[in-house]
This record gives structure tokens, C-alpha cells and sequence, in this order.
């Protein structure tokens, strides 16, 4: 076996075609559930065979669902939790590797049975570009990266091995916009209104629009965070962020969440951060500004979400309305706030930043750098207005900013 390959997208078709384009005297066969590719020889050249094992899920989705649908789906959630268990240098990665696993759908694993195809390292490499995927590579093959078990991307890219190395700083998610329909079919005003007041902003703003991009929830499927979760999780975003910037160390954090009762409250990543505070952790971490920034738009506590083109500062927002400091105990900010802004402002701001997203994914797609705006702190507030509004029910570590 030289690799398993997993994608969003669909297309047993396309794969034959790549296949073809390098081989054209090759002949496809069924045997059974797999697909049997081969090159016959000559005189002076042995016959070639390629074996290919194909399956994708009953219902294509951009989520795993909790019910088993096909045998794909349970294989997929034992796929997130092998990953989920192992090391990293690099958290960012890990966590965007975490999220494209959700939305998989298809898994197609390559064997080279007889003969050598030389052209094989091209073919896969053209079908993991083709379909923005994932591959599953053993130590000592034509593509691997990794003397452990290890994923590479579809610039074949070392993702993560056994080890917790990475050698990318960025993975796209991208999600086929078809997949929503279904979820989409009956559509409400207010949705209607919000995903056309976002072009037009994209518009004005001269941001690539993409008009097949699905509207966000209504305000009726939505249920924001309560105001005294948001304040919680502000709070405790605060205090690591002290360490990220190195204003504080590790120990003092543990204790202050401690000493004021916030620990409950603490993602475990929040918690391994803590634990193992790397620079490259720190790094990560210093992003979560522009979450900070967000949570306290939606208390009330900044004025407005600026143009994502320049990094928030902290700094401007009044100490009296921040929820930490010296000696200053969270649950007197925690206890004041009693409101949001409204469900109507927030998911506003959840549409536009997911249209945003969108621009700044394609761009990178496409090799060009995106100019207007800064796409980590699009993803930043977008991972934050995403949590707001409970997309897809997920918890803050598992947030997903799908485009």
C-alpha cells in the first residue's frame, strides 16, 4: 500500500482520467469493490497493475454526522481521534487538519501490485491537487516525508507524522457550497437580507464575491452564547493571552484561573497551552487577540469591528470594562454583564466574515497573496463569531471556519 487519499470532493471518474493521461494503454477492471488498473507488457516489459480501493459516504456532507451512514463515516471519526491523539509542533496545523476531517468524503487507497508505474508519484500528486486532499503515507514509499506514519496535503507536504512533526504553516478547508443546499432549501427574509447586504459591502469593499455561498442561520435556528458564557470565556481568552505576550508566566495563569475559579472554564487545548507554553504555542496563541476583540464587540465593550486590515490593540479598550488585571478578580466584569448585542448584529457580522473567509481562502488557492485584508485576522474573528452563534454546536477548541 503506498497511500490512502481522503477528500471532500467526489469522483472515481476523474481519478480514471488522471490515470489515463499518464498511461493511455491502460485498461480498467472491477474486481469486486476494488478497482484493478493495469498496463500490459511486452517482449522486453512486464505488465503493470495498480490496485485501487474506493468508497465515499452515504450522504456527501461538510460535517460528520452522529449517526453512522456507511462504513466511511465510523472510519472518519476513529481518523479525528488518531490524529486528535498525537503530538505537534504546530497547533495551528493540527487543529485546521482537525476541522478538513469533518468534512471529508471519500477515501481511495492506492496499491502498486505488479511492475513499476514510473509516472505514479506524478498521478498521485495530480490527484491530491485535483481533489484538496489528504493522504495517509507509510514510511518508505515513492512520496513519503516521515520515517513514522504520517499525512501529507495535496502539495504532498508533510501535515503531521507520529511524532508531531509539520513542515507547512497553513492547511485550506474548503467545503463545496452544493452540500449546503439541501440545508438551505427553504430559506428565511432575514437570511435572504444579510447574505445580499454582505455583497454588497464586498462589493464596495472591490472583495472577490462568491454569489453560491450559502447564507448563514436564520435568527430563528439561532441561539447565541449567554452573555455570562461569553464574559467566561473573554475572561479566561485574557489570561492566556498574558502569557502568550509574555506579561505573565504559565504558573501565574494556572493560579489566577484557579484561585478565581475560571479552571472549570478552560479548554483542555487552553490547559496544554498553559502546560507547555512554546514559542511557537505563544505564537498561535498571540491571534487570539482578534477573538478577544470580537467576544468584547459582542458585550457591548468596543465600539465596532474595523475593517480587517490592521491588528486590533488591546490596549484601547477601557481597563475598567476588561475582565483581568493585577489583583483584579473576573467575576466583577463576569457579574455585570446581563446583555449582547442583538442576535440580528451578530450574525451580520458572522455572514460577512464568512464571505470574507471565503476571499481570502481563494486567493491563497489561486497563489496569490491576499492585498486588501489580513486573512489571519478574518479567520480569527470568524472562529470567534462562529463560536457566538454555536455553528454546528461546536465547543471553543473545535470551531470550524468552513468556506
Amino acid at each position: 500500500m503506498i497511500c490512502t487519499i481522503y477528500s471532500h470532493h467526489l469522483g472515481l471518474e476523474k481519478i480514471k482520467e488522471i490515470f489515463l493521461s499518464y498511461e493511455p494503454k491502460g485498461v480498467f477492471s472491477n474486481n469486486g469493490e476494488n478497482l484493478e488498473f493495469e498496463v500490459k507488457g511486452g517482449i522486453l516489459s512486464p505488465s503493470k497493475k495498480i490496485t485501487i480501493f474506493y468508497r465515499e459516504r452515504a450522504v456527501p456532507s461538510y460535517k460528520i454526522p452522529e449517526i453512522d451512514d456507511s462504513d466511511l463515516t465510523a472510519n472518519l471519526k476513529g481518523l479525528y481521534g488518531f490524529v486528535n491523539s498525537l503530538p505537534t509542533v504546530n497547533e495551528k496545523v493540527k487543529n485546521l487538519f482537525l476541522h478538513k476531517i469533518l468534512t471529508l468524503n471519500s477515501e481511495f487507497s492506492i496499491s502498486q501490485d505488479k511492475g513499476e508505474i514510473k509516472e505514479l508519484n506524478s498521478i498521485i500528486a495530480d490527484i491530491a491537487k485535483e481533489f484538496d486532499a489528504v493522504l495517509f503515507v507509510q514510511p518508505k514509499t515513492i512520496i513519503s516525508k516521515s520515517e513514522t506514519q504520517h499525512f501529507l496535503d495535496k502539495d504532498l507536504n508533510l501535515i503531521i507524522d507520529t511524532d508531531g512533526n509539520c513542515e507547512i504553516d497553513d492547511l485550506g478547508v474548503s467545503i463545496n457550497s452544493e452540500y449546503f443546499d439541501d440545508d438551505q432549501t427553504e430559506l428565511e427574509e432575514d437570511q435572504i437580507q444579510r447574505k445580499a447586504n454582505s455583497e454588497k459591502i464586498l462589493e464596495k469593499e472591490n472583495i472577490k464575491i462568491n454569489k453560491h455561498l450559502p447564507c448563514v442561520e436564520s435568527e430563528n435556528e439561532t441561539i447565541l452564547r449567554t452573555p455570562k458564557e461569553i464574559a467566561e470565556r473573554v475572561s479566561v481568552l485574557a489570561v492566556t493571552n498574558l502569557v502568550a505576550f509574555n506579561s505573565i508566566s504559565p504558573e501565574e495563569a494556572i493560579d489566577y484561573l484557579q484561585n478565581y475559579k475560571l479552571w472549570d472554564v478552560t479548554t483542555e487545548g487552553e490547559k496544554e497551552f498553559l502546560a507547555d507554553p512554546t514559542d511557537d504555542k505563544k505564537a498561535y496563541e498571540s491571534w487570539k487577540c482578534e477573538g478577544i476583540w470580537t467576544l468584547m464587540w459582542a458585550l457591548n465593550k468596543v465600539e465596532k469591528l474595523d475593517f480587517p486590515n490592521e491588528f486590533c490593540n488591546l490596549e484601547n479598550i477601557n481597563s475598567e470594562d476588561y475582565p483581568v488585571g493585577k489583583d483584579k478578580d473576573p467575576f466583577d466584569f463576569i457579574n455585570s454583564i446581563n446583555e449582547t448585542r442583538t442576535k440580528s448584529e451578530i450574525l451580520d457580522a458572522a455572514d460577512l466574515y464568512y464571505r470574507y473567509n471565503w476571499a481570502c481562502v481563494d486567493e491563497r488557492i489561486n497563489g496569490r497573496q491576499m492585498e486588501s485584508i489580513n486573512p489571519g485576522i478574518v479567520y480569527e474573528r470568524q472562529y470567534a463569531l462562529n463560536w457566538l452563534i454555536n455553528y454546528m454546536d461546536q465547543d471553543w477548541d473545535n470551531v470550524t471556519c468552513d468556506t
